[in-house]
């Protein structure tokens, strides 16, 4: 019962995170911040910790649901192992993978921010890329919390 209750928590956490800081905190930066640059890094931060806290949640799902399985039928729910594994590929895909090579076109475009027009076209298919990750792992946190319950 307590591992259930401790699961929907890290569930609703992560979820609840995704979606404010993807929905709600990087659109309002960049609508209110009239420095695109300054808006972009605050969020780059944000997402940085976002990407953190992911591998952090979902490392803790996967460990409660390890050891809680000897309760029930023996055996981790496949369904919320399938889900936590698939939104940290989410992760690792669209943070740790994409992510450096967004950083070193942004670094080579200087504090400015002043990027050539090849390297303007990099970064907005490596940003779509990641964004789509992003959506992707924030569907697949509806069906956390649902399953989590």
């Amino acid at each position: 019962m307590l591992a259930a209750r401790v699961r929907l928590l890290i569930a609703t956490l992560w979820a609840g995170s995704l979606w404010t800081v993807g929905y709600l905190v990087a659109p309002t930066l960049f609508a209110t911040l009239d420095d695109k640059v300054l808006a972009g890094s605050i969020a780059g931060s944000l997402f940085r910790i976002e990407a953190w806290l992911s591998i952090f949640c979902g490392a803790g799902l996967l460990v409660l649901a390890k050891f809680s399985a000897g309760a029930g039928s023996g055996r981790p729910d496949r369904r919320l192992l399938w889900i936590v594994v698939g939104m940290l590929a989410c992760t690792a895909i669209g943070y740790f993978s994409l992510h450096p090579y967004m950083a070193a076109l942004k670094e080579a475009a200087g504090p400015a921010g002043v990027m050539t027009a090849d390297a303007r076209t990099q970064f907005g298919i490596l940003h779509g890329v990641s964004s789509a990750f992003y959506l992707v792992q924030s569907m697949l946190a509806v069906a956390l919390v649902l399953v989590a319950r």
